[in-house]
């Protein structure tokens, strides 16, 4: 589906036009072509190769998708993938795609289930006209950098997931739910970490020593998304230490109350076990017992029982073990 397709000229809109006119748009001076797609239809997508002249391999990832991050060149043409993250209904990540077409005079983005669009990117861009006359270079760092800065909301919130379930670690009975909590997190970043890591190798290329011949005037621009990507991918990195440290802290804790619990367990045990050698003593039919004679000889039974089971009831609250 066709959001926008725009002419610039000298970093200011010229005019919306129609698809068919964009060759000729191409032709003119100092301009450039934004064009932008949601969920293209193979038809969609053959008509801007036809009018852009774009590789037929780059075309064939983009109708497939299911992409790994990257940027590569096709002759003059710069073609870039880049994965959409945010949080489904249901609090899971749900990865989308936008695919990026970049020449000289245009720009074509490719947008895939996502529900997160550009048309603040291109408000925010057509604002700043001294900027726009970088031309399609820029408007390929606009757009790179709106994906990479919709990263650091999803590291924030998992961030404060990990506090909060760092704060219940040593709380009684959590540890199994916090071990799942724990696991549901590391997916999450698992995800985030497949979109950061392949994105960042990926760019830098585009700044430093031999760049592509589209992104020579804002080297300084891709640098700034550089930077960012390896500033979300080291927070990423901590996030994943510490989950697995919390996952050994938490796995150390279920241990604890087991072997907690097989302590009280031992020490009922030992209580009713004198118990029951005592009844089991006085329970047998010898012929000489002087107690089957005393009037008070079945309370002080159970006197004697009730006395020995509370002295190793203290003992064993004594030693931590009820």
């Amino acid at each position: 589906m066709l959001i926008n397709c725009v002419a610039y000229q000298q970093g200011r809109k010229v005019a919306d036009i129609e698809v068919a006119a964009i060759s000729d748009y191409l032709q003119k001076p100092e301009c450039f072509v934004w064009v932008a797609l949601k969920d293209a239809s193979d038809e969609e997508l053959f008509e801007m190769q036809r009018e852009f002249g774009l590789h037929e391999l780059a075309v064939e990832d983009a109708r497939h998708g299911h992409q790994r991050p990257k940027i590569e060149e096709y002759g003059d043409t710069i073609f870039a993938v880049m994965h959409m993250i945010e949080f489904s209904p249901t609090d899971e990540l749900h990865v989308g795609e936008v695919c990026v077409f970049v020449g000289m005079n245009f720009v074509l983005s490719v947008r895939s289930h996502s529900t997160l669009g550009f048309l603040g990117v291109r408000e925010r861009a057509e604002r700043d006209a001294h900027l726009l006359r970088h031309g399609a270079s820029f408007v390929f760092y606009a757009l790179m950098d709106a994906v990479v800065d919709r990263y650091f909301p999803i590291i924030d919130a998992m961030e404060e997931e990990l506090d909060t379930i760092e704060e219940e670690i040593f709380e009684p009975g959590s540890a199994r739910q916090n071990i799942q909590r724990l696991y549901v997190l590391k997916r999450r970043l698992g995800v985030l970490r497949h979109a950061v890591l392949p994105l960042m190798e990926a760019t830098g290329k585009l700044y430093g020593g031999r760049v592509p011949q589209v992104c020579e005037r804002s080297q300084d621009y891709f640098r700034d998304v550089y930077d960012h990507l390896v500033r979300s991918n080291a927070t990423l990195e901590s996030l994943r230490e510490t989950i697995a440290t919390a996952i050994q802290v938490n796995l150390s804790m279920v241990t604890i109350e087991e072997s907690e619990t097989t302590k009280r367990l031992a020490a009922w045990a030992g209580i009713f076990a004198v118990a029951t050698a005592f009844v089991g003593v006085w329970g047998m039919n010898f012929e000489h017992m002087p107690e089957l004679k005393w009037t008070w000889g079945y309370p002080v039974s159970l006197a004697v029982i009730a006395v020995v089971c509370g002295v190793m009831y203290r003992r064993f609250r004594k030693a931590g073990w009820l």
